[in-house]
């Protein structure tokens, strides 16, 4: 089976804010742009027209409806019916079972920036990672019989051709509402830590002892809309001698 290397200083990952992720997808289809060329490529479709479609996606976003609740001892105030989306990738965890459980070492942690990666070279496609991962997060390519993940787009993070802005994943650079944070979350300094620190951010399924190092910030407190009654509005009077000309002459077309 294959060992992990020292806990490193630097955990490159991604913060994902529940609160204004609106479920576009906009993260999956640019992260399948991006890898059908990349690091992990080619990623396959197979019959996507078809009755039984399917591919590899190393993003996907569920939809939730939550129920309206009654508020708690923590949050005493109701809570609306609301739509959640989930996105949903590979977590790159402190202690990752994918990567002790491989039995050809293709699967690996890497020791300088905490990203985890599969060697396709060394892959035999036995599925004991996408068995042991909780989340969820491998992808079994059907064509070429290997497993495929997330890599935190390692070949465009790294990569000085591109303008340092752009040095980021594909699905933090293509979200419109900026639910996707990157940074080193292994520096309690860097804006993602803090941004973690700030809104509560929390590990997914920490009861397993992974250790994820994304972060999922949970959606605000929402209001339920019910107001007390208002007090009627009072009529207004128009003192049209002290419009404008054209004012002037606008009201009177217009109450003809």
């Amino acid at each position: 089976m294959t060992d992990l290397p020292p806990p490193s200083k630097k955990k490159l990952g991604l913060v994902i804010d529940l609160d204004t992720c609106v479920g576009c997808h906009a993260c999956a289809v640019s992260c399948k742009e991006w890898n059908a060329g990349g690091f992990a490529a080619p990623l396959t479709d197979e019959k996507p027209y078809g009755k039984d479609p399917s591919g590899v996606w190393f993003n996907r976003v569920h939809s939730y409806e939550v129920a309206a609740t009654e508020g708690y001892a923590s949050s005493p105030m109701p809570q609306p019916a609301m739509t959640l989306h989930f996105p949903r990738s590979c977590l790159h965890c402190e202690t990752p079972a994918c990567v002790t459980v491989c039995p050809t070492g293709a699967s690996y942690k890497r020791a300088e920036d905490g990203i985890v990666l599969v060697d396709e070279d060394k892959c035999i496609g036995c599925k004991l990672c996408s068995w042991a991962c909780p989340y969820g997060a491998r992808e079994y390519s059907e064509v070429e019989g290997v497993m495929k993940k997330c890599t935190l787009c390692v070949d465009r993070i790294y990569n000085e051709n591109l303008a340092e802005s752009e040095r980021q994943p594909a699905c933090v650079q293509a979200c419109p509402t900026r639910a996707r944070h990157f940074g080193d979350l292994g520096d309690p300094e860097s804006k993602v830590s803090k941004l973690v620190a700030e809104r509560g951010g929390v590990d997914l399924l920490p009861q397993l002892g992974y250790q994820p190092v994304n972060k999922y910030l949970p959606p605000r407190p929402r209001r339920t809309g019910e107001t007390t009654a208002a007090a009627p509005a009072q009529d207004e009077t128009l003192d049209t001698a002290a419009l404008p000309p054209m004012l002037r002459w606008l009201d009177r077309v217009l109450s003809r």
